[in-house]
């Protein structure tokens, strides 16, 4: 195990970076978790908790807190796990504290908005002396910080980096497997959102198991065209981060696209649920992205309508399903 994967650094003390701290100090990292509120920091470092986001999970004697960005100079490799548009204000922060070639792993699941750029992207231009990665895949925060099985793939360009990162962070019951198809774990991830808030509709509007299945494959469709337009592997879109984490999210309220597209599709339009839910700022430029292309994405299309207020909840079902037949591809 390389040396230099000894130390990680976490930034991020919400829910999602408090559950990856506890999972690297569970692989015997040392680890530091920061968080720029003083005073929940303050708050965890007292109780060992993360009471605000993760109630009754106890942080892992390994992990250390800090307001600080200069104490992640000491670490190997950090995550960062903040939202999708706030990860280039953060990395350009934290770029005068690292040292070159430290890995750099973003933890969201987006597209910036105004740019375009994946988010391996937007770590390569707000820290360029870093190596970008990203780490995704189907998992929540209370399995993961509760130590329940979970697999998730982690990608960087360079092979090498990816695996040892793998084997750094890697546990029981934390699995990891590597990748250097980036592009492909950064479409998956991204995309899942936007269509997990098609299948709360459905849920929503108590449109049935089959209904669902049927969103579930068809968005998969979607999913796919997209990354293959943009350079994604196939076993990728069909592996851990795309069609894995797409059938998680797709599947419960726990998922906050989920839950928004439920609360969609129970009052009929746009209600804010007060959480993020990353899908909601991802969708008007996926949608972007795909007109570019000439990429076929009706439900992705349908939930950026909806989202923006354009079209009413059941306007949007009869849009879908008024669609000409067609042969399944």
């Amino acid at each position: 195990m390389p040396a230099r994967f000894a130390r990680i650094g976490v930034v991020g003390a919400g829910a999602w970076g408090t559950a990856l701290a506890n999972a690297a100090a569970r692989a015997g990292r040392a680890v530091v978790l920061w968080g720029r509120d003083a005073q929940a920091i303050a708050a965890m470092e007292e109780s060992r908790r993360n009471n605000a986001h993760l109630p009754g999970v106890e942080l892992d004697t390994s992990v250390s807190l800090s307001t600080s960005l200069h104490s992640l100079a000491i670490c190997d490799a950090v995550l960062l796990v903040v939202p999708a548009q706030a990860s280039r204000e953060v990395a350009h922060a934290l770029a005068p504290h690292l040292r070159e070639g430290t890995p750099l792993v973003t933890c969201a699941k987006g597209i910036e908005r105004g740019t375009g750029l994946f988010m391996t992207q937007v770590l390569a231009e707000a820290c360029p002396h870093c190596l970008p990665a990203i780490l995704s895949g189907p998992s929540f925060a209370s399995d993961v910080a509760a130590g329940l099985p979970t697999a998730v793939t982690l990608a960087a360009q360079e092979v090498s980096v990816a695996e040892a990162l793998a084997t750094a962070l890697g546990s029981p019951s934390f699995r990891l497997y590597h990748s250097e198809d980036v592009r492909g774990v950064e479409i998956g991830g991204a995309a899942k959102n936007v269509l997990a808030i098609a299948a709360g509709i459905v849920g929503g509007r108590e449109l049935g198991a089959s209904a669902a299945a049927a969103l579930i494959a068809r968005g998969f469709a979607e999913l796919t065209r997209f990354g293959r337009a943009y350079g994604a592997r196939g076993e990728t879109l069909t592996g851990l981060s795309g069609l894995g984490d797409l059938i998680l999210t797709c599947s419960t309220a726990q998922s906050r696209n989920y839950a928004l597209g439920l609360s969609l599709g129970k009052s009929g339009g746009f209600h804010p649920t007060g959480k993020l839910a990353e899908g909601a700022l991802t969708a008007s430029v996926l949608v972007a992205m795909a007109d570019e292309r000439g990429i076929d994405m009706p439900i992705a299309r349908a939930v950026e309508a909806v989202l923006a207020g354009r079209v009413g909840v059941d306007d949007a079902i009869g849009s879908l399903l008024a669609r000409p037949q067609k042969a399944e591809a």
